[in-house]
Formats: C-alpha cells, sequence, structure tokens
C-alpha cells in the first residue's frame, strides 16, 4: 500500500448521514464522488503535503499554489465551479493571542474539499467533532457553510471579551488610574487594528461567496452564507466601536495628563512669583558695599525676616484675593 504524505492531518468520506470515517491512503488514490465527499486536510508546511498538492491532487497551478502559500490574506476565487477560498480564524490555542489569527485555505469543487493550515484552528475541531458525533456536514457544499459558520462563531467571544476590556479600562480612566492605563489601552487598539485588518477582506470574500455562480450552491445554501456575512459584519462593527472607545479614552487620559501637569506647572509659577520679589529683596540686601543700612545695628538681620515674612505673607493674600490660589 502507498504511504500517505507526511503532512496528511486526516483523511475523511462523508457518508451523507452527518458522519465520516477515515480514508487510508488506498482509498484516497482511489476515490471516486460515487463514493462520497472527500475531506483532505494537510499542514503545508511538510514538504510532501507541498509536492502531492502540486503535483498529484489534480489541482491547477493556481490552486495548488494557493493551498501552500505561507502568507495570505482571506479572499474568494472561483474558476467555474471550482472555488478557492483563503479565510482566518481567532487564535484560540494556548498561550496564544486572539488577534494572531490563524489562516485556512480551502478549495472545493462541490463534490470533495481539499484544507491546507499551519496551525490548529478551533473550527476545524468542531467539525471533527460534530463529524464524530455524527451531526456533521453531509457533504461538500455543507461542510464548506458549517466551516465557515464555525469560524464565524469562534469570533462571538473574542468580540465580547474585547467589549468588557474597553469597559474595564474606561472605569480605570474615570478613576484616574493614568500610569497604568496607557498600556493596555494601546495593545487593546492594536488588538482591534490586527483584527479588523484580517475580518475587512474576509467579510468581501465572504460576500463573492455567496454571489458567485457555482452550480453546487443552492439558494437556501447562498441564504446561510449571507446570514453569516451579516454575523461577521457586526463582530466587524462591534470591533470598529470598541476601537473607538479606546481612543475616546485614550483622547480622555491624554486630557487628564495635561490638567494634572498644566496644574503642577501653575503651581510651580505662583511659588515663583511670591519668592520673586523675596530673592529681589534679600540680594538686594546682601550686596558687599558700603552703606548698607543696618550694618552695624544686631536687630537688622531680625527685621528684614520679619519684612520679607510680612511681604511674602502680602502676597499670598494678594493671590488668594483674586483666587490664584
Amino acid at each position: 500500500m502507498v504511504k500517505a504524505p507526511d503532512g496528511l492531518i486526516h483523511a475523511k468520506l462523508l457518508d451523507g448521514q452527518g458522519g465520516a470515517r477515515d480514508l487510508d491512503w488506498h482509498e484516497v488514490e482511489n476515490w471516486n464522488p460515487a463514493m462520497g465527499t472527500r475531506w483532505l486536510h494537510f499542514d503545508f508546511c511538510r514538504e510532501e503535503a507541498q509536492q502531492w498538492l502540486i503535483r498529484d491532487s489534480g489541482l491547477n497551478d493556481i490552486a495548488s499554489t494557493a493551498l501552500i502559500t505561507p502568507e495570505t490574506r482571506p479572499r474568494a476565487i472561483n474558476r467555474g465551479d471550482n472555488m478557492l477560498l483563503a479565510l482566518r480564524g481567532v487564535n484560540l490555542n494556548p498561550g496564544s493571542e486572539p488577534d494572531d489569527m490563524v489562516s485556512v485555505r480551502i478549495w472545493t469543487d462541490g463534490r470533495q474539499l481539499i484544507s491546507t493550515r499551519k496551525r490548529i484552528l478551533q473550527s476545524t475541531q468542531d467539525l471533527l467533532e460534530d463529524l464524530k458525533a455524527g451531526v456533521g456536514p453531509t457533504d461538500a457544499p455543507s461542510l464548506l457553510i458549517q466551516w465557515v459558520d464555525r469560524i464565524t462563531q469562534r469570533m462571538s467571544g473574542t468580540v465580547d471579551n474585547l467589549e468588557e476590556e474597553v469597559d474595564y479600562l474606561e472605569e480605570r480612566v474615570v478613576a484616574g488610574e493614568v500610569k497604568s492605563v496607557r498600556l493596555d489601552l494601546a495593545g487593546l487598539r492594536k488588538q482591534c487594528i490586527t483584527l479588523r485588518r484580517y475580518l475587512a477582506p474576509q467579510r468581501e470574500a465572504m460576500n463573492r461567496l455567496a454571489a458567485e455562480p457555482v452550480s453546487w450552491l443552492d439558494e437556501m445554501d447562498r441564504l446561510r452564507l449571507r446570514e453569516i456575512n451579516d454575523r461577521l459584519i457586526r463582530h466587524i462593527e462591534d470591533i470598529d466601536a470598541v476601537r473607538e472607545r479606546a481612543a475616546a479614552a485614550h483622547d480622555e487620559l491624554l486630557t487628564q495628563m495635561s490638567e494634572e501637569m498644566n496644574r503642577r506647572s501653575y503651581v510651580f509659577t505662583v511659588v515663583a512669583t511670591i519668592f520673586l520679589p523675596l530673592g529681589f529683596f534679600t540680594g538686594l540686601m546682601g550686596i558687599n558695599v558700603g552703606g548698607m543700612p543696618g550694618v552695624e545695628d544686631d536687630t537688622a538681620f531680625w527685621i528684614v525676616v520679619v519684612l520679607c515674612v510680612g511681604l511674602m505673607s502680602a502676597l499670598a493674600m494678594l493671590f488668594r484675593w483674586n483666587r490664584w490660589l
């Protein structure tokens, strides 16, 4: 029996009833549409998987190259009844940031589905669990639609977390936690920008998928795709709202910092204004020339001290009277 290429994650044959079974490589190579829907999932970083996709998969150069390209933005391309999708999902793997989005590439002709990835996408695991439980997709169109649905559904928790975080940060800004909240606001805005950078083109890809005249999508399928895209649009709008609220909170933070700086500068100005005449007076009394009054008088120093205190008190009362203090 010919060995499966290194990088094959799974080979499934859908039974049409919501379940699936594993295919060995001999069955993969001898598959035909009458057997049922075939789903091949590869790690495109493996050399053997790349070679099989390029030479033996039967895909054209555009499709095979797109399936193994390391970096790609969300998009949808069709050639006749063949559809190529590149999508992104939030990264829910342990120790990862949600905005470090995981890509998946999908090719289908309505009878089989070939997909590739580099990192694990939790929505893929959801599909496998559904198939194992016998409540999964029954054919290639439903497999594609449910996969896209799971990818979009998995974004809900991340968007909710962003909204909760901006609520918390706004409370901290109002409470005057100037120093500790600045980095948190910057990190939140970065997450929103990164998520939107991929979700905006994904929205366009979903629009195109629902609109393309492929024969294997019926009107109900297109309706489901439009509904999924509506949810994706709402996620994007929520992310935009979080980003705007974070920007507003950052502006409020800058205003508080500016006001605090102005208050400190004002205090320094008042102190300097009060002590400026005193400095002039004591400097005048300290010049080393003949004829200085009180040089021979033992009480002269205390007279100068009293005059300084009186002058300082008068200036303080003047500032108080004019409400400068």
